[in-house]
């Protein structure tokens, strides 16, 4: 389908990048001349109604948990801001990786990772679903922003290959899932089989199942900012005391959800890990909820932030030099040190909130609603579907592809529309 015949006719490549990290898998002229063609992909992302859809969408913490519990969108925010710097430190375009970062999470559906589940589990016979594939798939397909010239077939927002690239966390599709490190199978994978053209053309050149160095510096920033910042969003909302965590029985107990949850990670090397961190003086061991206690708590996730980049970055320069370092010719290098202290943060998230309520009722109804709902839409058809999805239903071929659609536009919906679409159509509570 690609006919990019002029890969820099939309502004100037940044140095580092050739004229094919620059193309769209549909060609277009130049309208912006004084911006890079990177530019231009992040402020489409930007600009995106799939974006801003992440303002109502669960991060950990639900929607109704307080005021300014983090959203997707805050998040994404947040890991953008993260990763810029990262790119400016590492020599690669800012703009590639912000662009990644704003898209990351842009796939996924409604109550966060529970949601990702039970539209896999109504989807698994088709393929299933994951939040990163179907990211993909928005950014090719789904997003309303351009239209191939010559057959009308929506491509997404017709990002550049380098962008494109830098926004898929995991390069393989659902049949090459590697195993988790500790042997368990995984169901973690960047692309659908009927989004298989697009894929390949981005990842053109690419090595075999290896993320770009914008999409590592991407999912670093993913890791950084939700280790740091769902522990502090736990503590301000009294999910979380990090007192307990001087007792040596509740720290294993952390280590050991941290190492089923994610399944890697050593033992010993957690604890050090907790251990070292706790020794910090910026480590807010206590919470009351005052002003002082919040200042020392923000004050907590700054230093864990610099300090988790600032090893990145020396361990980085060290082995490659100061760059420019993009697409597939250098690897980030992450100190296992750093990569323990970030688990071990996780782990204490995972311990005090994400694991007990695995089994909640709002958590058991949550999944219930997604699978009756895209039940209820694949057989209720297009007079029900937004008028994007409804030409898409239309235009499937089989049940299998008209399923794929009730889910594209399930996994659209926000939280709140989510239930109120099932209220409508499936005159559920």
């Amino acid at each position: 389908m690609n006919d990019n015949s002029d890969a820099a006719a939309s502004g100037t490549v940044p140095e580092g990048y050739t004229e094919a990290d620059a193309e769209r898998w549909v060609h277009e002229p130049s309208k912006s001349p004084n911006r890079t063609p990177f530019e231009r992909d992040r402020a489409r992302i930007l600009h995106s109604s799939a974006l801003r859809r992440l303002g109502a969408k669960t991060q950990v913490l639900g929607l109704g948990s307080g005021d300014f519990v983090r959203t997707r969108l805050t998040h994404s925010l947040e890991v953008a801001q993260v990763g810029r710097e990262l790119a400016k430190a590492l020599g690669c375009s800012p703009d590639v990786v912000d662009a990644a970062c704003l898209a990351h999470d842009l796939g996924h559906p409604p109550f966060g990772h529970n949601g990702e589940r039970a539209l896999d589990k109504v989807t698994r016979h088709i393929g299933g679903f994951e939040g990163n594939a179907q990211t993909l798939r928005l950014l090719t397909r789904l997003e309303p922003k351009s239209v191939h010239p010559d057959t009308g077939r929506p491509i997404g927002l017709n990002l550049t290959r380098a962008s494109l690239d830098a926004a898929v966390k995991y390069p393989w599709g659902e049949e090459g899932a590697p195993a988790r490190a500790d042997g368990k199978p995984s169901r973690k994978f960047g692309v659908y089989a009927d989004d298989r053209e697009v894929y390949e053309w981005l990842r053109t050149g690419a090595p075999e199942r290896a993320q770009s160095f914008e999409a590592q510096i991407m999912d670093l920033a993913d890791d950084i900012s939700y280790s740091v910042h769902d522990v502090e969003d736990s503590v301000v909302y009294r999910q979380v005391s990090l007192s307990v965590l001087r007792d040596p029985g509740h720290a294993r107990e952390i280590v050991d959800h941290a190492r089923e949850w994610y399944g890697r990670g050593d033992e010993a090397a957690l604890l050090a890990a907790l251990e070292r961190l706790r020794q910090f003086r910026w480590w807010a061991d206590s919470f009351d909820g005052s002003r002082q206690a919040l200042a020392a708590l923000k004050d907590m996730t700054s230093q864990l932030i610099g300090r988790f980049a600032s090893a990145t970055i020396a361990a980085t320069q060290a082995e490659y030099g100061t760059g420019p370092h993009t697409r597939h010719h250098a690897t980030l290098v992450v100190p296992q040190d750093t990569l323990d202290e970030i688990l071990i943060l996780k782990g204490i998230a995972v311990h005090f909130l994400m694991a007990p309520r695995e089994t909640s009722p709002t958590y058991t109804k949550q999944r219930r609603v997604l699978r009756e709902l895209v039940k209820a839409l694949a057989e209720r058809g297009a007079d029900v579907m937004e008028p994007q999805f409804a030409a898409d239903y239309r235009a499937a071929s089989g049940d299998d592809e008209r399923l794929r659609v009730a889910v594209d536009q399930v996994a659209s919906l926000t939280d709140t529309s989510a239930y109120n679409w099932h209220h409508k159509y499936c005159g559920g509570q």
